[in-house]
């Protein structure tokens, strides 16, 4: 008789726990709508605040957290920062109308895992959380745009340095590079190579060193630059070449 109960127990292990913290009602029930719609997708709250974000995120340690951006009390950048600090693994997807380069970046320097334009949200949502649950990166097109302008030097004139000759990356740092860049988290990192977390953040620590950098997107930009991974185009992940 357990067999008869087995695909209920399955569909319930795949399915998406999301939290929706936004302070606008309208908004935050057409996101409520589009979820619910999502037959593997449940929401499990919903809040209004900086401060119910971090609450509701340690008590539901939800796999997605789908954040605004302005916020009554924290902003959502705070709320990343925070989040990641407390070295949660729930995958942060920013939903937000904003697009210009400070909060693009500082958002996604900060920890998010993803970022979505709300005038998209309807089209693109589901998908986005379903990558963000997978540990990828998701990126409106006119954001992955924007990160392609900037590792090519077009939108900072500060771009990541170029590596010693006297102290190149490992095939292995390369490696987990190419995967960092792709939007992978340490934990689906060490996953894909078979190795522990700690091990990952070991080559992490290696690469930021040796290429002079202090962030994961400051990274995917140099591998972008390096041709390490394909340059997104018409598709919004960053896929392996």
């Amino acid at each position: 008789m357990g067999s008869a109960h087995a695909p209920d127990r399955e569909t319930i292990d795949m399915m998406i726990d999301v939290i929706i913290i936004d302070d606008h009602p309208v908004v935050r029930a057409g996101i409520r709508t589009v979820l619910d719609r999502t037959p593997d997708v449940t929401v499990v709250a919903e809040g209004t605040t900086g401060a119910e974000a971090l609450r509701l995120t340690e008590q539901h340690q939800p796999d997605v957290l789908v954040l605004d951006v302005n916020l009554p009390d924290v902003s959502g950048m705070d709320v990343t920062r925070q989040l990641r600090e407390r070295d949660t693994t729930t995958a942060i997807l920013v939903l937000t109308a904003h697009d210009d380069n400070q909060t693009v970046f500082g958002l996604l320097e900060n920890g998010a895992t993803g970022y979505v334009l709300k005038d998209e949200a309807l089209e693109t949502l589901a998908d986005a959380v379903r990558a963000a649950a997978r540990g990828e990166t998701w990126l409106s097109p006119a954001v992955a745009r924007q990160v392609v302008r900037r590792a090519v030097g077009l939108t900072d004139p500060q771009s990541p340095k170029h590596p010693s000759t006297q102290d190149p990356l490992t095939p292995r740092e390369t490696e987990v590079l190419r995967l960092l860049a792709q939007g992978l988290d340490n934990a689906a990192i060490a996953e894909r190579l078979v190795v522990t977390r700690r091990t990952v953040q070991n080559h992490v620590s290696n690469i930021y060193g040796k290429l002079g950098m202090n962030s994961r997107t400051e990274a995917a930009l140099w591998a972008i630059r390096h041709r390490l991974i394909q340059i997104p185009t018409d598709h919004d992940t960053l896929d392996a070449s």
